[in-house]
């Protein structure tokens, strides 16, 4: 998988990188990311890359020019292109697996009030957002959906570890316990020590069920 992340701020992305499995997974060939910096397309010598909009309204929209040159430089049209935005389609886990299908991916880290509909209309293929909510930095909600897809691609993460998480069968992920069995005086589950294979994971499967209907009983329903 290849991550092209078009952004004003392309310092912000490498340390997500740089960590733990995903740098094991540059190592390994298995994802890798290209930023690219949207002021190099700017033309002016302030390196400009929004402007008022049109019509009553405060706050600053990326301009489609420098986004247009900067999308245009890695060939977006070709390739599968993703907003993030509170105006999308929202995240969950299918479509986290349907976006993990995919060689390659663009996406356009917004700002400000966004970006340039006509950038829309010419270069995203979807709209997504990770989401009821509003924040100031595209490029926190691009590593969102990064992180997520990037754990499905085969090699990053145990297999294993994938089959039990929260959303898989449409139910939340047991809870955990470690050692000690004993911690200021509260008692890991009887259950957990026993060593039985079988009556651990029908337990786990009843807590799934039960902080399932507790929490997000929508899941469910």
């Amino acid at each position: 998988m290849v991550y092209y992340i078009v952004t004003l701020f392309p310092d912000l992305i490498p340390p997500h990188f740089s960590t733990g499995v995903y740098q094991r997974a540059q190592e390994q060939k298995l994802i890798e990311y290209r930023c690219v910096a949207l002021r190099d397309f700017a033309t002016d010598n302030r390196r400009t890359c929004d402007d008022e909009p049109y019509g009553p309204g405060r706050g600053m929209i990326i301009s489609p020019e420098p986004l247009g040159r900067a999308l245009d430089s890695v060939n977006a049209t070709k390739r599968f292109t993703v907003y993030p935005t509170p105006a999308g389609q929202p995240l969950n886990s299918k479509l986290l697996q349907e976006l993990s299908t995919h060689a390659e991916i663009v996406f356009i880290c917004g700002r400000y009030e966004g970006i340039d509909q006509r950038i829309i209309d010419s270069y995203v293929d979807q709209e997504i957002s990770i989401g009821n909510y509003v924040i100031s930095s595209g490029e926190l909600a691009t590593l969102v959906i990064i992180d997520g897809i990037s754990r499905l691609i085969p090699g990053v993460i145990n297999v294993e570890s994938l089959q039990e998480e929260s959303f898989e069968r449409n139910l939340l992920e047991y809870p955990h316990y470690t050692r000690p069995a004993v911690w200021r005086g509260q008692r890991v589950p009887d259950i957990l020590l026993s060593g039985h294979h079988a009556k651990i994971q029908q337990w786990r499967l009843q807590q799934r069920q039960k902080k399932t209907l507790h929490v997000r009983k929508d899941m469910i329903d």
